[in-house]
């Protein structure tokens, strides 16, 4: 009631509102705010996530996702929330009228391809606007709360728990702790996007980070697979958001007005990281890299601290038997989305 109090004394809310709790949050305190003078959502980080394990994580990673909308809103504008006010550990924005989140919708079944090449086209623009910005990797220097709330509880608890791949898992920890590429929503999954006729909006990115843009696709085609175990037809959407991504990020990065990469990557001195962010971003380094992260994140998904809760003990079973045969030798993002139909 304290903070109801403080948007009614800041002018976001009359002074009939009422707050509503919103379900599905499990890193936050998520409220609709109904009054006279409008409707809008509050979101507040909670220091405990609201898992069965012990997961922790620093409040301030409410600031990380402000800035993270503030940063993109250039780039996607039709995309992002606007923010509508600033407290301590929590902010006001717009709220969407009658636009259901993506899983929702894969979870009744509904596989619409355009949904999934408009997901593919905006995640492109993002990478390929904030590929080596110096701007962006100063803003997003934020490791420690990338790592507490997705190294740490996705591949280094599933390393713990299934031994038969945990250097795998570990060291591609530690590769993503050392990669530096581009702005990374960290949280780019079909229940933080909402969507409607021609239309997709991207919320939560609590998780942002500089760093490998592979986590998002990898992140992505992770629930897709994962929910065609319920409906087979949805592995459609692996090659329709794929593709759109790639064709997107490859062609962005050419087009007039897209924001270019600024600071010490232009110094000559830096030409050898440059040269080697550029085999980074080379579509089938990005391909390689994303498909090892999907099996990672299958089998976290099943023995991590976030576990998928629709997928029966077979079905979990069967995610670790297929990952345990591939993880050692990724194949293609075709080959193992074939395998896995």
């Amino acid at each position: 009631m304290q903070l109801l109090a403080h948007l009614i004394q800041s002018g976001l809310a009359a002074t009939d509102a009422r707050l509503t709790p919103l379900p599905g949050g499990v890193s936050s305190d998520i409220s609709l705010v109904e009054s006279s003078s409008g409707t809008l959502v509050v979101k507040a980080a909670l220091e405990k996530l609201r898992v069965k394990d012990d997961w922790f994580a620093d409040v301030s990673r409410n600031r990380v996702e402000q800035n993270f909308f503030d940063y993109t809103a250039p780039i996607i504008p039709a995309h992002v929330p606007c923010i509508l006010g600033r407290g301590d550990g929590w902010f006001a924005m717009e709220y969407f009228v009658e636009m259901p989140n993506w899983k929702t919708k894969l979870l009744a079944g509904e596989a619409d391809e355009s949904t999934a090449n408009l997901a593919g086209d905006v995640l492109g623009r993002l990478h390929a606007a904030s590929w080596l910005d110096e701007a962006a990797r100063a803003r997003f220097n934020t490791l420690p709360n990338f790592h507490a709330l997705r190294i740490e509880p996705y591949l280094l608890k599933t390393a713990e728990r299934v031994p038969e791949v945990a250097p795998i898992l570990r060291a591609e920890a530690t590769r993503l702790s050392e990669t530096q590429l581009a702005l990374v929503h960290g949280d780019y999954s079909p229940k933080n996007l909402l969507v409607g006729p021609q239309r997709l909006i991207v919320l939560d990115a609590e998780c942002a980070w500089f760093g490998d843009p592979a986590f998002d696709t990898a992140f992505m085609l992770t629930h897709l697979h994962l929910k065609a175990l319920l409906h087979p037809h949805v592995i459609a959407l692996v090659p329709a958001f794929w593709s759109a991504y790639l064709n997107t990020f490859e062609t962005s990065r050419e087009r007039p007005g897209v924001r270019r990469p600024s600071g010490a990557f232009e110094r000559p001195s830096d030409c050898e990281k440059l040269q080697r962010a550029g085999a980074l971003q080379d579509a089938a380094a990005l391909e390689e890299r994303t498909v090892r992260l999907l099996l990672c994140l299958l089998l976290s998904r099943v023995h991590g601290k976030s576990p998928v809760e629709y997928l029966s003990e077979p079905q979990k079973a069967q995610v670790t038997r297929f990952v345990l045969a591939h993880l050692p030798h990724p194949p293609s993002l075709a080959a193992l989305t074939a395998s896995w139909t």
